[in-house]
């Protein structure tokens, strides 16, 4: 992320740019200087979060009470030294920068596959730092987990780092804490290093801007360029490569060969053609191709914060903002709820489909060989198109259009040249078109009613509304995504469900010591994909119940209440090998009757759409290998920092389906899924192409 080499450049090449700072003594000066004012960090979220989970355990679909512990920890050590911390998550990806995106994607997809071959071969978690992967949907729920904390948490509409950049410097911030060069670019407020970060006696490292050009002999104006010369995430090296050469042969010439020369050439070449040299202006003076001047321009654009000017460039308009396309078919007071609530971190998903109709989803640990269990983005593809039913008309418009939203999803064997055009579908019991004005803005008994039966409708569990009323918000969100599982994926076995239920009645009154006390003495690959399957649904979970204005408090439907990867795969292993369901329970009876009670539910929820669950007890792989012991799990922390048939219920269509349709496995002996033609896929719609992680 950020400059190329420019990291490198600064710790190696010119250690005097990174400067140890003590950032209670930074916040005392600060308050000094600004006395009406908190000392306030602006923290790059999406830059924390490896730094953040630093649970042993991250295989299994994530140690979410630990997590959350660890969060809160966090938080408290910058109070304790008066500092507020205000956080910030990237709400989208933005066209210039989705083939960086795409790049980094499928990169992480070999690193995924690398995984699991390990799993299978070892029966282990990898305890290499090379072999290491976030847990899925982890940036999502960090966002929610920062608001149950009680922090002030937002979630941008443009370039994260662009937002970050200009409300530390409107807010005269005291720093912004991250991992990412582009913050020694931006003319913005101090830059501090996440990595570097000591919690126990609150230092760090200062990435300094001024240092650098002192060094370097330019200009804070020139940063810009000196980025993009170097690359950066929207101008490629490739697209710049002839100036940089041509400029490092120069340096050469004059120096010979020195560390950081590549840095140290740009820079010469900058102040050589610098505007203030010579009677040329700006860009003009480099002897750029038109296709180098219009990736350089745009590149120094996306710097400028507001009232910036760059002396390199004949106009300082700011990059254009994107444009509602979605804007003729959604109601004002609609798309402005969603942006507000979305701009608060309060709802998910929502606002990208009523904005300009693009949704992306990041890697998910699943394996590329299953050929069982399809890849999320396939299983939950008709939660989706109900989702964007109810935001968005389903009819074509008076022109014959039909409106479609672009997906761009990460999944094994989708190489992502293009977005999937996905149609909106209507929901099976609603009569007439959605009314969001009532669902969003009414707050009468009767309507929380619709609300949530609607959130249950997406889910296919509408006639179960009396019955799932018995159940609380948690539970509930389990109901919904086992079942909605079991029909769509029909290969989980009876086995499969029980660890799901189990899991979810126990995780209730555990506490995270607890949590943290669990261990699995072989890990599952299949297991490993079922916990990524579930923690992915709750995302989608809670962009339906935005969507339907959130009939269930949505700290209600997070993985802390719902999920825990270690406990679910214990219970995996358990139910696998036939051991009592009293066992299952840890034999406390209270358990046992809500588990019975949600187990009947969802097994009549399967039986009435045809699927019936049946036991089918798995031979469990690497039955020789040894216990992960407690303290092997804190070792890997220092390494980290379809058989049954069934009748359509009235003729209900399912997911797979459309992956029918529109994706197929590459090999039957392999679990890959590519995209098929695109006239498959889309039913003879174009796709138009368009970062969040999310």
């Amino acid at each position: 992320m950020g400059v190329k080499g420019l990291q490198y450049f600064m710790e190696t090449c010119c250690a005097d740019t990174c400067v140890p700072v003590d950032l209670k003594q930074m916040a005392v000066d600060h308050v000094k200087a600004h006395p009406d004012r908190t000392a306030t960090v602006v923290v790059d979220g999406m830059a924390c979060l490896r730094y953040w989970y630093r649970c042993p355990a991250w295989v299994h679909g994530g140690q979410w009470q630990e997590y959350m512990h660890i969060l809160q920890e966090f938080v408290d050590e910058f109070t304790a030294a008066g500092i507020r911390l205000v956080f910030f998550f990237d709400g989208t990806v933005e066209d210039q920068k989705r083939a960086e995106w795409v790049k980094r994607r499928l990169r992480v997809n070999q690193d995924i596959a690398r995984i699991f071959q390990h799993i299978k071969t070892h029966g282990q978690q990898p305890n290499s730092r090379d072999l290491f992967c976030l847990p899925s949907g982890l940036a999502t729920f960090s966002m929610f987990a920062l608001k149950c904390i009680g922090q002030e948490t937002r979630c941008s509409v443009r370039e994260g780092d662009y937002e970050i950049s200009d409300y530390a410097l409107s807010h005269n911030c005291m720093g912004i804490l991250g991992q990412d060069t582009d913050f020694v670019i931006y003319n913005t407020v101090p830059y501090l290093s996440i990595s570097k970060l000591r919690l126990n006696n609150m230092t760090t490292v200062l990435f300094s801007r001024e240092r650098l050009c002192q060094v370097l002999k330019l200009h804070m104006t020139d940063l810009p360029l000196l980025a993009c010369l170097l690359g950066n995430d929207v101008v490629s090296e490739q697209q710049i490569q002839r100036l940089r050469n041509s400029a490092l042969a120069l340096f050469r010439k004059k120096h010979g060969q020195v560390q950081g020369d590549k840095v140290y050439a740009v820079a010469d070449f900058i102040n050589v053609h610098h505007p203030s040299t010579g009677a040329t202006f700006g860009l003009s003076s480099l002897s750029l191709v038109e296709e180098e001047k219009e990736a350089l321009e745009k590149g120094i654009r996306i710097y400028l914060l507001p009232g910036q000017t760059s002396p390199w460039l004949e106009s300082s308009r700011l990059v254009p903002e994107s444009v509602c396309l979605m804007g003729k078919y959604v109601p004002g007071d609609i798309l402005q709820a969603a942006l507000e609530k979305h701009t608060r971190a309060e709802c998910f998903l929502v606002y990208n489909v009523l904005y300009d109709g693009v949704v992306a989803c990041s890697n998910t640990l699943e394996d590329e060989d299953e050929v069982e269990l399809p890849p999320q983005a396939i299983l939950y593809l008709l939660v989706r198109e109900r989702i964007y039913g109810l935001l968005l008309p389903v009819q074509p418009d008076c022109s014959g259009q039909t409106v479609s939203v672009k997906e761009w999803f990460v999944f094994p064997g989708n190489p992502l040249k293009e977005p999937t055009r996905v149609t909106p579908k209507p929901l099976n019991n609603l009569k007439g078109p959605p009314d969001l004005m009532a669902l969003w803005f009414r707050t009468d008994p009767e309507v929380k009613a619709v609300q949530t039966s609607t959130l249950l409708d997406i889910f296919d569990l509408y006639e179960f509304t009396e019955e799932l009323k018995c159940f609380d918000s948690p539970l509930i969100a389990v109901i919904c995504l086992v079942t909605y599982i079991a029909i769509q994926a029909r290969q989980l076995s009876l086995e499969d469900v029980d660890a799901y239920l189990s899991q979810a009645v126990c995780v209730r009154l555990k506490s995270f010591r607890e949590m943290q006390q669990l261990r699995t003495p072989v890990v599952d690959p299949r297991a490993v994909q079922l916990g990524s399957l579930f923690v992915r649904g709750l995302t989608y979970l809670i962009a339906a119940n935005s969507a339907c204005g959130f009939p269930f408090p949505m700290g209600e439907l997070m993985p802390w209440k719902t999920f825990d990867g270690l406990l679910f795969h214990s219970k995996y292993l358990q139910a696998h090998s036939g051991c009592p369901k009293e066992e299952l329970l840890e034999g406390n009876s209270s358990w046992m009757s809500l588990f019975m009670s949600v187990r009947e539910l969802v097994l009549e929820a399967c039986r009435r759409r045809g699927v019936s669950i049946h036991s089918r007890p798995r031979r469990l792989q690497h039955r020789d290998a040894r216990p992960v012991e407690a303290d092997d799990l804190h070792r890997e922390r220092g390494h980290q920092l379809h058989h049954s048939t069934r009748q359509e219920f009235r003729q209900q269509p399912r997911a797979s389906a459309h992956y029918q349709h529109g994706y197929r496995p590459r090999h039957p002996k392999r679990g890959s899924y590519h995209l098929a033609p695109r006239k498959a896929v889309l039913l003879g719609h174009t796709c138009v192409p368009r970062q969040t992680e999310h």
